[in-house]
């Protein structure tokens, strides 16, 4: 082993600068025994730094080299197993666990004793010993304190030392200086003996010679000593001297220790007074204030208000540890207590009789409201009750009993008051719309005459239901019976509706501009008055209900049942809905009245509330305001679909006269005076997209109903019932300018055109019948392949055949056949459309068509024969003006 350790410092450490201190031969346990070695180093340089180092031989020679190194900082762990028997295993903890057998228990014992060693000199570190004999861990204990580990390890490995180059450099010179050094190493040896005898001599002698010098070193020492015995009994003199003054000095200093601790005490105990004086005190002032104050007056509401928020600092002062426990601070806190009490007791007193005097107040000056439309002004009430604000905020921290109590019966209280101040507003508002006086009546009475007779009121309530089963009388009579009427009234029906309608907008709006403010003012002031927040985020409060443009739109729940308040903004809608609980309903109330009179209103409904409303929600979506004018927008809209539905049943259910001509349907002057009116309400309309859905339910059914009208037509040709009917649509569209029905009015514009051409078509039929027959044939025979100038030749077509037809249409049979067509298209047609020249205009360019296609058949197929229509399209044009004019 010694001669493996020699050559592993020579050829793997020294050149490392390392020292090797101890070394093992093992393997690893549980597997094939391939030895190695675990060598303990040190390097030469400082910082010293230990390592162990895994060493293996190569497999290729007989040299060995460094596998791995771990340093000893890093070992955290040696486990020997066993520390009672002999057992060759061990392991070492780095940051994994290494498994080793050693050769022998003696080798790793050794090994394990040097590592021990080298924690204790170079790391300071306790490494743990697992399993390790402590007899084993004693020996390894240096015997002396100047005794270095190091220099022990050097004594267990001092069997072979390196010689440094200035040893070799005085051997070498050593060496010269004998000729026989090489030779004969017993001559030299015994040369190098006597030269250290001869040194040891001199030595001897130098020693013997300074004895006297010895001598003297050695009475000045004694002379010393004698002086330090001098001065170590002073010293001892002066320390029993020093003790009774450390004495004194440790009792002044208790002393003053003690008197320090009483002034500290003393300054806390002060201290802790002064805290509690100034912040459980209350003045006089303020006790009498919470007592006796004045809750009618400003001066003793704002001496209440300053007394109460400093009772709540008295009582809300942080206490420190241990104060709750003195009798002092008990007895303050149950003072304050009862002060507390008793001034809740006394303000919420005083509140609820405010509230009751507020009720009597109000109701005096109900009477002078009941004429006019306007809503009593709770202004004054509320300044005067803002003076309590603050003390209800103090009451809702100090005492929320007594603020729910005093909430309740605001509540309470005011929604009575609001109650009968609303139920006579709108009693007030019913009558304006009805009216009540004599003339009033007397007026109605000869306005719904008016109406029962004019097909074309709009009107669709009971009064005027029999629309639906009117035929359709001639235009004649219904000019006659309309003029006579309205020069009985002085006044038409639409005059009479448009009045109506125009005042109903007036009273709906007045309605609404009155209540919007009164419920924004009531709104504020629970905000101010019970110190509640309006803005602020209230999730889940609303509930699914009808949209009004077919979605879904947030219909509040208004019911009795309380809802759980989740926030402040929940409170305040919910006293809301408390006190104005009646408002809904009387709107809705309205709304029917107005529905009732007539439907039509429901536009100016629409209208009006889609702007409270879209106001209302753009100051806050989630105010009780918007979600009750939201539900009440739900009905009106409704009510106008089911208006619309009604105008389309009408037009189904409308029956026409066997006995008269048609003329224009009653929907269709319905539909106009409808798209009329709603353009002129719905100018700046939030709401465009109800009435564009309307227009296209309605002008889908006006289509459907004029054709259906038309096909059941006896009278009249159905070509001229949608010819006049489409044609009064397509003017009407035109004129108002819808942009959402342009592809209805381009479509109206083609049936008139088509249903007028087919009507001149079918009317004018073949005025010069057997002429058409004759050029029939003709163009017969050229489609069977004969070339047109030989058509005369044939026998049936000849030329003379065609003069004998040609005669039989003089100029004068020409004028009464047109003048017969004139009189039956007067017939079909009615007057309030005035087609009658439009469709003379249409079969004069169809006829003067067909004459100019006989002409041309005449020329090509009859070539220099000379044979003319006894008339031409000057005298065609001629006949058609007199005859225009005649009639």
């Amino acid at each position: 082993m010694t001669a493996i350790k020699h050559a592993l410092q020579r050829d793997i450490f020294t050149p490392n600068d390392e020292r090797l201190l101890s070394i093992v031969n093992v393997c690893k346990a549980g597997k094939k025994k391939k030895n190695c070695f675990l060598c303990a180093t040190v390097t030469t340089e400082r910082p010293v730094q230990v390592k162990v180092v895994k060493v293996k031989k190569s497999d290729k020679g007989d040299f060995y080299k460094r596998q791995i190194a771990w340093a000893l900082r890093d070992l955290a762990v040696v486990d020997a197993k066993d520390a009672i028997k002999e057992n060759p295993e061990f392991d070492l903890h780095f940051e994994k666990i290494y498994k080793w057998v050693a050769s022998s228990t003696a080798e790793k014992n050794a090994f394990i004793s040097c590592i021990w060693k080298l924690n204790q000199r170079y790391l300071r570190k306790k490494i743990d010993f697992v399993n390790v004999s402590s007899q084993l861990l004693e020996e390894s204990v240096p015997s002396g304190e100047n005794q270095s580990v190091t220099g022990g390890d050097e004594e267990a490995v001092d069997e072979y030392q390196e010689l440094n180059a200035r040893e070799e450099q005085d051997i070498e010179i050593m060496m010269e200086g004998c000729e026989c050094a090489i030779s004969n190493a017993e001559a030299f040896a015994e040369r190098l003996s006597r030269e250290l005898q001869v040194l040891d001599g001199a030595n001897i002698q130098s020693i013997m010679a300074s004895e006297k010098q010895v001598n003297i070193l050695m009475k000045l020492l004694d002379e010393a000593l004698k002086e330090v015995d001098q001065i170590e009994l002073k010293l001892s003199s002066y320390e029993e001297m020093l003790q009774s003054v450390k004495e004194q000095m440790d009792q002044i200093s208790e002393s003053n220790h003690l008197i320090h601790l009483s002034n500290t005490n003393n300054v806390k105990l002060l201290s802790e007074i002064e805290f509690l004086v100034n912040h459980m005190d209350l003045a006089k002032g303020h006790i009498k204030a919470l007592q006796e104050g004045d809750l009618a007056s400003s001066r003793g509401i704002e001496a209440c208000t300053n007394a109460a928020d400093a009772l709540l600092q008295c009582m809300n002062v942080a206490l420190r540890p241990g104060h709750d426990m003195l009798l002092a601070v008990k007895e303050q806190q149950q003072h304050f207590s009862e002060l507390r009490e008793q001034f809740a007791r006394r303000l919420a007193n005083h509140l609820n009789n405010v509230f009751v005097q507020q009720g009597h107040d109000q109701s005096s000056t109900l009477a002078q409201h009941s004429v006019e439309l306007t809503l009593p002004n709770h202004h004054p009430f509320h300044r005067d009750l803002l003076r309590y604000a603050k003390l209800m905020e103090w009451l809702k921290s100090t005492d929320y009993g007594k603020y729910e109590g005093l909430t309740k019966n605001y509540m309470d209280y005011l929604s009575r008051l609001y109650e009968r101040e609303i139920k006579d507003f709108f009693e007030v508002a019913k009558i304006k719309m009805t009216g009540t006086t004599k003339e009033s009546k007397k007026f109605g009475q000869r306005r719904l005459s008016l109406v029962g007779l004019h097909g074309s009121s709009g009107k669709l309530t009971g009064s005027t239901s029999s629309l639906n089963k009117l035929s359709v009388q001639s235009s004649g009579n219904r000019r006659s019976q309309s003029s006579s009427l309205l020069d009985m009234g002085n006044m038409s029906a639409s005059d009479l509706d448009v009045a109506d309608r125009t005042k109903f907008d007036k009273i709906f709006e007045q309605v609404l501009s009155e209540l919007e403010p009164l419920c924004l003012a009531e709104q504020d002031f629970i905000s101010k008055f019970f110190k509640l927040q309006q803005h602020q985020s209230m999730p889940g409060s609303m509930t699914e209900a009808e949209d009004l443009d077919g979605g879904t739109l947030a219909r509040q729940h208004n019911s009795g049942a309380p809802l759980p308040v989740s926030s402040e903004k929940d409170m305040i809608r919910q006293m809301m809905i408390k006190i104005f609980r009646c408002i809904e309903p009387e709107l809705n109330n309205l709304i029917a009245l107005g529905d009732k009179i007539d439907s039509f209103n429901s536009l100016y409904m629409l209208v009006k509330m889609s702007h409270h409303v879209w106001t209302a929600q753009n100051v806050d979506p989630a105010s009780f305001l918007s979600t009750t004018l939201g539900n009440v927008l739900v009905t009106i809209k409704r009510n106008f679909d089911k208006c619309i539905s009604n105008q389309i049943r009408q037009m189904e259910e409308v029956k026409i006269s066997k006995k008269s001509k048609v003329g224009i349907l009653p929907f269709v002057t319905e539909f106009e005076e409808f798209a009329g009116l709603a353009e002129s309400i719905f100018k700046n309309a939030e709401r465009r997209g109800d009435l564009d859905k309307a227009y296209t339910k309605l002008i889908r059914g006006v289509f459907v109903n004029v054709e259906k009208v038309a096909n059941e037509s006896q009278k009249t040709p159905r070509d001229v019932v949608m010819m006049e009917n489409f044609h009064h649509i397509f003017a009407t569209l035109s004129r108002l300018k819808i942009s959402c029905l342009e592809a209805e009015k381009k479509e109206a514009k083609q049936k008139y055109t088509d249903h007028l051409q087919s009507y001149v078509i079918y009317s004018l039929g073949q005025p010069l019948e057997k002429l058409n027959h004759f050029f029939e044939g003709v163009e017969a025979r050229v489609a069977q392949g004969i070339r047109e100038e030989e058509v005369s030749y044939q026998l049936a077509f000849n030329k003379q055949e065609l003069r004998k037809v040609i005669k039989e249409y003089p100029g004068k049979e020409v004028k009464k056949g047109l003048d017969n067509l004139y009189k039956k298209v007067d017939k079909h047609l009615c007057e309030e459309e005035n087609l009658l020249q439009v469709v003379w205009h249409s079969m004069q360019d169809e006829f003067i068509r067909q004459y100019k296609h006989f002409e041309g058949l005449i020329a090509r197929c009859y070539p220099g024969s000379g044979v003319t229509m006894e008339f031409t399209i000057q005298d065609i044009l001629d006949y058609c003006s007199s005859i225009a004019q005649s009639h």
